[in-house]
């Protein structure tokens, strides 16, 4: 069945009228601002865009600048870092330096002081003094009398009281010790330089045979025993150990060095 309508009562708008309502409503559009207003977003979109491009560019900008200052510090630190290790180094160089400086001029002292303590050492145990401290000779060498045996005095005498502190003259080694006859007590020692002295009538000796004595070395104590007609101490200088050997005692320390 088929169905109608009335002529011309619900017929739809023609193209050209739909074209013309379109026109006409864009106008409106226009003119009422709603246009201006879609195209709006699209232009903040794109400002926004360049906006965001922009910071960005700032940030990329501000953060390598930041980035060189660290890299500026982190070298100057470095190399801060490297010289004051040179500068220990050196320090610690200059230190061991005048360390070993120091050490060795210490040395040097030393071994100064050692060397002319052993030449002290070697001038003392060369050296002859007399065979009592300050004493003089009261009875010359080859003085005549019936007091000894040959007829003249083989020695000296020198003057000591009783118990005065009797030395050796010099360095040597003692080959007799002990009573000796007329000598009375007596100590005989073969000196370094091959000769030989002897001292008498002392009170008691003090030393034995085979020991080494230097000069100033007590060998005994002054007395009068034996041949004496007082407290003195003979002494005599030899070529041997034996009795008849005698030379000048005061010629022989005065060779010597010896004020008598």
């Amino acid at each position: 069945m088929a169905f109608t309508r009335a002529t011309g009562k619900h017929r739809g708008p023609s193209r050209l009228a739909r074209r013309s309502a379109g026109l006409a409503g864009v106008a409106t559009l226009a003119t009422t601002g709603v246009i201006g207003t879609l195209a709006s977003p699209a232009l903040a979109a794109d400002t926004d865009t360049r906006s965001l491009e922009d910071t960005g560019l700032n940030q990329a900008v501000v953060s390598e600048s930041l980035a060189d200052q660290i890299d500026v510090q982190a070298a100057v630190q470095e190399r801060e870092a490297v010289e004051a290790l040179a500068k220990a180094k050196a320090e610690a160089r200059a230190k061991a330096e005048a360390k070993r400086k120091a050490e060795a001029r210490a040395k040097e002292i030393r071994e100064a002081k050692e060397r002319a303590a052993r030449e002290a050492e070697r001038k003392r145990l060369n050296s002859f003094q007399l065979p009592i401290a300050g004493s003089y000779v009261t009875t010359g060498y080859k003085t005549g009398g019936s007091l000894w045996s040959s007829g003249s005095h083989s020695g000296v005498d020198f003057h000591a009281a009783y118990g005065s502190k009797v030395v050796s003259v010099g360095s040597g080694t003692v080959v007799e010790a002990g009573w000796g006859g007329a000598y009375g007590n007596n100590v005989v020692i073969r000196m370094n330089d091959g000769t030989y002295t002897q001292y008498g009538h002392l009170s008691a000796v003090t030393v034995s045979v085979g020991q080494t004595v230097t000069p100033g070395e007590r060998i005994g104590i002054s007395g009068s025993t034996g041949n004496s007609t007082g407290p003195h101490l003979h002494f005599e200088a030899r070529t041997s150990a034996e009795y008849g050997s005698d030379i000048n005692p005061v010629a022989y320390l005065r060779a010597r060095g010896v004020n008598v």
